[in-house]
């Protein structure tokens, strides 16, 4: 019968040996190449004075019953006195949280000309009237906003829309579509953000935006 050899490891210690044991493979393999390694290939090292062994499963969770099958194995030997047979706890690490993708971009959106970014974007500068601005995500503009601005392109009614000149000629958020620009009354003096509340878009004030939404997602 042909043994396949990679399955047992046998090591030497300061105070015994170590029996490394395959924890993928079938388990009845495991006992055969055992056994074969105990009776051929360490026959040297299996005799005269009493030897302590610990067993090593790795990741496998063996039953009381494998465990003793493993003890029978190896009590054959005499001199091979088991201290142990343990198995390693497997490390479940938690997943990677998603990460918040901000692209930073600059420059100038004029008339005819269409922005777009996946994720949430940050734009330093100016859109113009006819000029369009978009985002999977949020939309933080650091100028002002007198194009077209659709933010949660993809569906999202959560994004917001920010800009330091808020002036815009149509909102977009989601599918939620903005009052005619004549109907917001927007204070010059302060940076405002648009968003959608109970389906409908409204404005307000950027530093009341933790009020609304405690867990904005700006960074």
């Amino acid at each position: 019968m042909s043994v396949a050899k990679h399955h047992v490891m046998i090591k030497g210690v300061k105070d015994g040996l170590v029996f490394l044991l395959n924890d993928a493979c079938d388990w009845q393999e495991l006992l055969q190449e055992l056994q074969h390694k105990l009776e051929k290939t360490h026959q040297q090292i299996l005799t005269g004075p009493i030897i302590h062994v610990n067993v090593k499963l790795g990741s496998r969770e063996a039953t009381d019953e494998q465990k003793e099958e493993i003890r029978s194995v190896i009590k054959q030997k005499g001199n091979l006195l088991i201290q142990s047979i343990e198995s390693e706890p497997v490390n479940v690490e938690a997943p990677p949280e998603p990460k918040v993708t901000m692209t930073t971009l600059k420059g100038m959106i004029r008339s005819g000309q269409t922005l777009h970014n996946e994720g949430d974007l940050l734009y330093l500068g100016d859109v113009n009237p006819g000029g369009i601005i978009s985002a999977t995500g949020n939309i933080y503009i650091m100028g002002s906003l007198r194009g077209m601005a659709h933010a949660g392109s993809e569906g999202d009614e959560k994004a917001i829309i920010a800009a330091s000149h808020m002036r815009p000629t149509q909102l977009r958020i989601a599918g939620v579509i903005s009052r005619s620009p004549d109907e917001w009354e927007i204070d010059e003096a302060f940076m405002e953000f648009a968003y959608v509340k109970e389906g409908k878009m409204e404005i307000d004030k950027l530093h009341q935006l933790h009020r609304i939404w405690p867990d904005a997602p700006i960074k």
